[in-house]
């Protein structure tokens, strides 16, 4: 008997089936590595931000964003990244990341329009940053991704709380319904943590309610690692930016994948939908030292 051997769990093996992407997926799985190639040194060297999505001490899935000049990331060896950052007091990924812990990362390129995942095991390095050690390595394609260019905010002070709650305002509901990009962690039935990228035009991220929030799912690399952990495990959390002050939107809830025709037909270039159930909201100023050129919307972006 010939063994088959995947790089997916069963959620992700069950999402593609769904979407009757089997063997597109079992194709992109090939790229799926344990080390960082040595391609990478040099992207993870410029870039200025990396998202990471963890758990925190009551078991809720936050996505997060540090910051640094470039060279603040750098693959120390082929399974280590070293993060010269660690979250802020105000974050709530803080606790959490200052003991060993298990994260998704992504690190976003906006102007190249280019992103990298590396999920694995983050441990404190004894000098304010951080060590993860790769479990997952992905190279994603450069759909959905605004093109962008960082500005240094020398004025910038320290990532601070704007407002908490267990849902959205008015304000964020609305800021919600304008943002282009958002990243969202889910987790894996192992613990495992994944940080992904999601991008279309302003208003392809709905908040019809306080306790709502709502997106289609359009055609990506068809490894469904995001909709894999959904279909075994709900807790997911959303980072969005705000590209123009350096302050950030989290949210943290439970999602649902809809994958139904009607839902396929809801949005343009929807291949289902995702809703996610709020339960916590935490709104950060200074989240990043960073502010962003104004966006080139990604050409893949359905109208």
């Amino acid at each position: 008997m010939t063994t088959v051997t995947t790089p997916y769990h069963p959620g992700e093996r069950a999402a593609q089936a769904r979407a009757g992407q089997s063997v597109r997926a079992d194709h992109a799985g090939r790229s799926i590595r344990g080390t960082i190639p040595a391609v990478a040194d040099r992207f993870l060297a410029e870039r200025r931000m990396l998202v990471v999505g963890a758990a925190d001490r009551d078991g809720r899935i936050w996505a997060t964003q540090l910051a640094g000049p470039a060279g603040f990331l750098r693959a120390a060896d082929e399974r280590t990244l070293a993060v010269a950052a660690s979250p802020a007091g105000a974050d709530p990924l803080a606790e959490a990341l200052a003991r060993p812990a298990r994260v998704g990362t992504i690190a976003l390129d906006p102007a190249g329009r280019r992103r990298m995942r590396l999920n694995g095991r983050s441990v404190p390095d004894g000098r304010g940053g951080l060590l993860v050690g790769a479990d997952e390595v992905v190279a994603n394609c450069p759909k959905y991704i605004q093109r962008r260019t960082p500005v240094d905010r020398p004025a910038a002070g320290p990532p601070r709380k704007v407002a908490a709650g267990s849902r959205l305002t008015t304000a964020q509901r609305l800021a919600a319904g304008c943002a282009d990009t958002f990243f969202i962690a889910t987790t894996g039935p192992d613990g495992s943590v994944d940080a992904s990228h999601r991008g279309g035009f302003p208003g392809f991220l709905e908040a019809p309610a306080p306790d709502l929030l709502r997106w289609p799912d359009y055609q990506g690399n068809s490894m469904f690692l995001t909709l894999g952990n959904l279909e075994l495990d709900p807790r997911a959390g959303l980072l969005l930016p705000d590209w123009e002050t350096g302050g950030a939107l989290l949210v943290t809830g439970e999602a649902r994948t809809d994958w139904s025709e009607e839902a396929r037909r809801s949005a343009p270039g929807a291949e289902r939908m995702v809703e996610l159930a709020v339960t916590g909201v935490l709104e950060l100023a200074d989240a990043t030292p960073l502010t962003w050129t104004d966006p080139e919307y990604s050409p893949a972006n359905p109208h």
